[in-house]
């Protein structure tokens, strides 16, 4: 091949948009529009899509199990936040998924978590693993915040420390004020703190 030929071939690879993703997740940025779920079951008998939230002025996806130590710990905050801006009366729609196969992680056991914790938001199950693709989520919790058009305004953790009383930054209610006043945050995304979300490899 001739030098020409090379250097062209250089330019031009240099010119073709590569696709981009956030500073951690591989899939999703901030400001692409949010990946829409349909029919997943939930804790509450019932089968949920992003749609049933088209009358909040914001989401919060979570991504969330019961075999994490990390994401039981969130779970509090979490609720709290859900029942301080959440609710039928609330601007904002809270709900979160668990993608795990293993028995801990199943329908019967989220809901079992759900009842006896008195959990202020639903868990769907998805067994199919697809929201979680989608989404390029990696651990467990992991935070989506949506805005009005449902594009992400925000991704990562919940707040800043593991430890509850350490907490200086609160992540995701900063992300959920800004949302409801149609701006972005000023921290946009952040490393989600947890356990690996279990993927299923299929074999070749």
């Amino acid at each position: 091949m001739r030098s020409s030929t090379i250097v062209g071939f250089v330019i031009t690879a240099l010119l073709i948009p590569v696709a981009r993703a956030g500073e951690y997740n591989l899939k999703l940025s901030v400001g692409d529009p949010a990946p829409a779920w349909e029919n997943l079951s939930g804790t509450d008998g019932k089968q949920h899509s992003l749609s049933d939230f088209k009358d909040k002025e914001a989401v919060v996806l979570a991504f969330t199990c019961l075999s994490c130590p990390y994401a039981i710990e969130y779970e509090e905050r979490f609720n709290n936040l859900a029942k301080q801006l959440g609710g039928p009366d609330g601007k904002v729609g809270f709900v979160a998924v668990c993608v795990n196969r293993i028995p801990a992680d199943r329908l019967d056991k989220l809901t079992e978590r759900v009842n006896s914790q008195k959990l202020a938001f639903p868990i769907m199950y998805d067994e199919s693993q697809k929201i979680a693709n989608d989404y390029g989520a990696i651990c467990t919790p992991e935070f989506y915040v949506l805005n009005k058009e449902r594009k992400i305004t925000y991704i990562g953790a919940l707040d800043d420390s593991t430890d509850a009383t350490k907490v200086q930054k609160r992540f995701v209610e900063e992300g959920l004020v800004a949302a409801l006043k149609g701006e972005l945050p000023l921290v946009k995304e952040t490393l989600a703190r947890g356990c690996k979300i279990r993927y299923v490899r299929e074999r070749k």
